[in-house]
């Protein structure tokens, strides 16, 4: 199932089930919750019966009426994984990790599929980052690595956009990716049943302007996503809803020559296969 969060109007948040590829059924008006995260902490039940009303096609919106929100706009945690490919841990000069770098990404860095990447007022290097997004549907603590994908509900698509003078200059980088605005996330949640075992061996991309810049396959990632899930459980209780941002592959703006960062009037597009497209322009700060 393909998930998409919405709004129409003033209505606030509603949760979708893409139909087909011009209309959605409104889980919302048909009694389910307004966010993902809520459905997902039913588990089973709660898919089970977010498939049963798309059966029922009632509630049909079409997707140009609506405008799309972040498949979850309301996660209690997102973990993003640096230098998670060896080709762009080599192209930012760092040895491959041993162990998973994790930092903080929080919901006010994050925009929706269509809206603008601000680029901010005190930097000029601005830079994309395509990347997988893996969805936790179980909770846990402590998940042997052999079971972790039973926690995971499914995938979507981020753009972990950073600003890296303000990354760099300490070895923490939290600042720098965390620039309101600065990343974008969506446009759907799909579930796992619909991908392979981990999202392995899906093909993503970045483009800039149509000019393709990162290209590279989930299977090329250091650490896989049932690595990932065993690794931050270690440390905390992953709930359904939280998020595991997993790394970016070769071919950022910072390690080009010339280098290349997004400015305002750009489009940029993250897409990885069986998950669509994820479509933003930049804007300059106000």
């Amino acid at each position: 199932m393909r998930f998409i969060t919405f709004s129409v109007g003033d209505s606030g948040a509603h949760l979708g089930l893409r139909r087909d590829a011009d209309h959605l059924v409104d889980l919302t008006a048909a009694g389910l919750p307004r966010h993902l995260e809520a459905l997902l902490a039913q588990g089973d039940e709660g898919l089970r019966a977010a498939a049963q009303h798309l059966a029922a096609a009632r509630h049909v919106l079409p997707l140009s009426q609506v405008r799309i929100l972040p498949p979850l706009t309301r996660p209690g945690k997102a973990l993003a994984i640096g230098l998670n490919y060896r080709d762009h841990a080599a192209e930012s000069q760092f040895d491959p990790p041993a162990y998973p770098v994790v930092f903080a990404r929080y919901p006010s860095s994050w925009v929706a599929h269509g809206e603008a990447l601000v680029c901010p007022r005190v930097s000029t290097q601005f830079d994309y980052e395509a990347e997988l997004v893996a969805v936790i549907g179980k909770a846990g603590r402590h998940i042997p690595a052999d079971r972790a994908l039973d926690h995971v509900a499914g995938y979507s698509i981020f753009n972990e956009g950073s600003v890296r003078d303000f990354q760099l200059r300490t070895n923490q980088w939290t600042l720098g990716k965390n620039f309101d605005a600065s990343g974008a996330f969506g446009p759907e949640f799909v579930t796992r049943d619909e991908l392979p075992a981990g999202a392995r061996g899906l093909r993503i991309q970045c483009r800039l302007n149509g000019q393709t810049l990162q290209d590279a396959n989930t299977a090329d990632m250091i650490f896989d996503v049932a690595t990932l899930v065993a690794a931050c459980s270690q440390a905390m209780t992953l709930h359904p809803g939280d998020l595991i941002i997993t790394g970016t592959p070769a071919g950022v703006g910072l390690a080009r020559s010339p280098q290349v960062w997004m400015k305002p009037g750009d489009v940029c597009e993250v897409e990885i296969d069986q998950l669509g497209v994820l479509r933003n322009p930049v804007v300059a700060e106000a």
